[in-house]
């Protein structure tokens, strides 16, 4: 009896050890979430911006991502701790949770590796669908003669403004298709009316009905008939030029916590 109290009471202490312990670690980690800043969107940890480009890219990445539900988050790295620039992506994301208004939420991330020159673009959720990895390939194209340059802070406003642009189209959609641009919906309105003004100046004029068998006789020409002889054909062939920057590409994969993502990854 005594030895089965004992036993009682120690399963009890146990027991009791564990569930404090399981509740530290919840705690813990609650905190750890919460002290994420979820309106915090820019870091640059190899210090590549000026306080004032991180206020002002700060204040664009608000703007537009509260018009896209979307948290667009910049990473500068001075090397990625031994991580692939990809996993580091990945990991931080898991680890981090970040999205607009929600853990894991709509996001889209561009991390750079200042030692390996990486640089990787990766969507979260509705960035998933609507930033594919197409879309971030001709995004990642767009910004890496920048990133080259070394002028960080044209590459970064212009992923942020480009990736919210992209977003406005829907999925499947090419946004660099020139029917979609300004100036060639201008280019073709102003030829219409050209030419819709140069057919009303025409007919008002007259029309001309002069021509060549105006004035042949054809009883008296010597002209019998006339043909066309097809003599040679030449055909000219050109290699199709590479649209790879920098090479690259990719696509996305999926974190070690299940989250899916698009992707596009290259050298700058």
């Amino acid at each position: 009896m005594v030895r089965s109290r004992m036993f009682a009471q120690s399963f009890l202490s146990l027991f009791t050890a564990l569930m404090i312990f399981l509740l530290l670690g919840i705690t813990a980690a609650a905190a750890d979430a919460d002290a994420f800043d979820r309106d915090r969107y820019i870091y640059d940890f190899a210090e590549l911006l000026t306080d004032q480009e991180l206020s002002e890219l700060q204040s664009l990445a608000s703007g537009l991502g509260k018009e896209r539900n979307t948290a667009f988050i910049i990473i500068t790295l001075a090397d990625s701790q031994g991580k692939d620039i990809v996993q580091y992506v990945e990991d931080f994301y898991d680890e981090q949770a970040p999205g607009f208004d929600q853990p894991h939420g709509n996001t889209a991330i561009l991390a750079i590796n200042m030692q390996e020159r990486d640089v990787y673009l990766a969507g979260f959720k509705k960035a998933e669908e609507y930033l594919d990895s197409g879309r971030m390939d001709q995004i990642r194209n767009k910004i890496t003669p920048a990133l080259s340059d070394g002028q960080y802070f044209e590459a970064f406003s212009s992923f942020i403004q480009t990736s919210y642009d992209y977003m406005g189209y829907d999925p499947g959609v090419n946004p660099e298709n020139l029917l979609f641009k300004w100036w060639f919906q201008l280019a073709v309105s102003l030829g219409l009316a050209g030419s819709i003004v140069g057919l009303m100046a025409y007919r008002l004029g007259g029309r001309v009905t002069v021509n060549a068998r105006t004035y042949m006789d054809s009883n008296r020409s010597k002209v019998l008939s006339k043909q066309d002889r097809f003599i040679r054909q030449t055909v000219t062939r050109q290699r199709k030029p590479s649209n790879d920057s920098k090479g690259g590409g990719g696509g996305g994969g999926i974190t070690g916590g299940g989250h899916s993502h698009s992707g596009s990854r290259g050298k700058f």
